[in-house]
């Protein structure tokens, strides 16, 4: 629990599960935007 406490009651523990969550983020928009792209070139890539 003194790592949950640390986490967010510290400012380096605040600062680092907002890290923690803007790569998440980051991550799932990126994945969101490459599968979107490549669902959009694939018709044209058969033509």
């Amino acid at each position: 629990m003194k790592l949950f406490s640390d986490l967010f009651s510290t400012e380096y523990g605040l600062m680092s599960a907002g890290v923690i969550a803007f790569t998440l983020g980051m991550g799932v928009w990126y994945a969101r935007f490459f599968i979107r792209r490549m669902n959009e070139d694939a018709p044209a890539a058969g033509k």
